[in-house]
């Protein structure tokens, strides 16, 4: 079986109500990077790898009226924030020594998937996968579904996604791929069990 994983909330923590409330004391300004920052379409670009992390920063800046540098440090948080979930790193291992084959699909700034390679050496775990920025296209756009594919060869109907992000298994369900909704690593074990995976 092609087992496949998203990477932030699923393998790395992705908890940016926490890089916002670490940065930002004031209510109302936290409203308005939730906003204005994360919820902007300037992240997506920044995922798609079209916009760059510095002319990001100037546009944020002059949206929300933060300074240059505190915004500049919000977006150096973000990829320090992305941390290891140890019992999805040991469901992985274990996956693959039942002879899966093992993938990613994921979401991601330039700049996170960088600081992740050098951080982290378990990269050889995965047969390979496909990350948005250095293709140009995001989840859940048909289109990276696709590349996941085609790339690598994949028979949809023996493929199983896993993310946090409904929408994002919605559309991978339209390739016929199968999909678990990751909430905690033991949740998705039992899942991989009732689909007779492990």
């Amino acid at each position: 079986m092609n087992i496949v994983f998203d990477f932030g909330g699923v393998v790395f923590t992705w908890e940016p109500e926490a890089i916002i409330a670490g940065m930002f004391a004031e209510p109302e300004v936290q409203a308005q990077v939730r906003a204005e920052i994360f919820g902007h379409d300037d992240w997506c670009e920044l995922d798609r790898g079209t916009l760059s992390r510095q002319k990001a920063i100037q546009r944020a800046a002059a949206r929300t009226g933060l300074a240059v540098s505190a915004v500049a440090e919000l977006m150096r948080q973000v990829p320090l924030s992305l941390v290891v979930i140890p019992d999805t790193v040991d469901l992985l291992h274990r996956l693959k020594a039942c002879g899966h084959r093992l993938f990613y699909l994921s979401n991601m700034h330039v700049d996170s998937i960088a600081h992740l390679e050098r951080t982290y050496t378990f990269w050889d775990i995965f047969e390979g996968g496909i990350i948005s920025c250095r293709i140009h296209v995001i989840k859940p756009e048909p289109a990276i579904y696709t590349a996941l594919l085609e790339t690598y060869g994949l028979d949809a109907a023996e493929t199983v996604f896993i993310d946090d992000t409904e929408v994002n298994l919605d559309a991978a369900a339209q390739f016929g791929i199968q999909t678990i909704r990751f909430e905690h690593p033991v949740q998705c074990e039992e899942q991989l069990k009732a689909l007779g995976i492990i």
